[in-house]
């Protein structure tokens, strides 16, 4: 028998699409099953799990925990074993920790409810070229819901949003997200979680990869001191220089400039089962 099957992610976006959900099947004909899912992950905010219990109670319906037995939910555990943090197919961490929990709990013939707002339609059409199979309904898409929007109603119910947006973070993603280029996003990173940035920085220099991104012109002309550094460690092996066909330049956290890029509302996309693009 089908049933639906919402995602909550602890975001906001995801607990609107839930309760939209739930009140719209209640009110069908034939209701169908319904069941609210969440995905637990160690590197989430704690204040995840206050918003969780928060968002229970205004569903009137009962939230089932997923979790990773096999990476025990622990980011750092998956880059640690895999050996792998992100790159050109995505985060590893979500195929890991999120993907693959859902591919192995859900059922062929499940009806999926994510969180994806008006803006972002392009998202929802790559999940379903990377699983053509997959049943999925656009609950804010087809309420013409934007993520605004969703901060709104969730606020206008005296729900009090997770602590990451009030911090100035778009999104309630683990805390350091790998899939986040952004040099400003690290920065904020750098300030708020000064220890998980400290992490993150010792997992690249351990696996000889880099997160942040920047323009190659402005990073050698405005930050000429963290260039040479990133230079000579280069000649010494202990970096490595990649700059693409469009002269973005891989920047490691340890020759970051503290002061680049924007340090607020940094948007770098809700996590979900999204991270990993599909094959070309």
């Amino acid at each position: 028998m089908e049933r639906i099957v919402c995602w909550f992610s602890c975001g906001a976006a995801s607990a609107v699409a839930t309760k939209i959900a739930i009140e719209a099947n209640s009110l069908s004909l034939k209701p169908k099953e319904l069941v609210v899912a969440s995905i637990y992950l160690k590197d989430e905010h704690p204040d995840s799990e206050r918003f969780l219990k928060e968002c229970e109670s205004w569903f009137g319906q009962k939230i089932e925990i997923l979790t990773s037995d096999k990476y025990d939910s622990s980011v750092d555990k998956v880059i640690a074993s895999t050996r792998y943090m992100s790159g050109a197919r995505g985060a590893r961490c979500t195929k890991e920790l999120k993907k693959q929990v859902r591919l192995d709990w859900q059922r062929h013939d499940d009806i999926h409810v994510f969180g994806m707002t008006c803006e972002e339609e392009k998202r929802i059409d790559d999940l379903l070229d990377s699983e053509n199979n997959l049943s999925i309904w656009p609950v804010l898409i087809d309420e013409g819901m934007s993520k605004a929007d969703c901060f709104s109603l969730i606020e206008s119910i005296g729900i009090e949003l997770p602590e990451m947006y009030k911090l100035g973070y778009n999104n309630n993603n683990c805390i350091g997200c790998l899939k986040a280029q952004s040099p400003g996003y690290w920065n904020k990173i750098r300030v708020d979680f000064p220890e998980v940035f400290e992490t993150r920085l010792e997992q690249e220099r351990m696996l000889g990869t880099a997160l942040s991104r920047m323009s190659a012109n402005k990073f050698i002309n405005e930050y000429p001191e963290h260039f040479k550094k990133m230079m000579a460690d280069a000649d010494q092996g202990k970096a490595q220089i990649k700059i693409n066909s469009k002269g973005a330049i891989m920047v490691p956290l340890r020759y970051l400039p503290p002061e680049a890029g924007k340090h607020e509302s940094i948007y770098v996309g809700d996590c979900g089962f999204f991270c990993e693009k599909p094959a070309v």
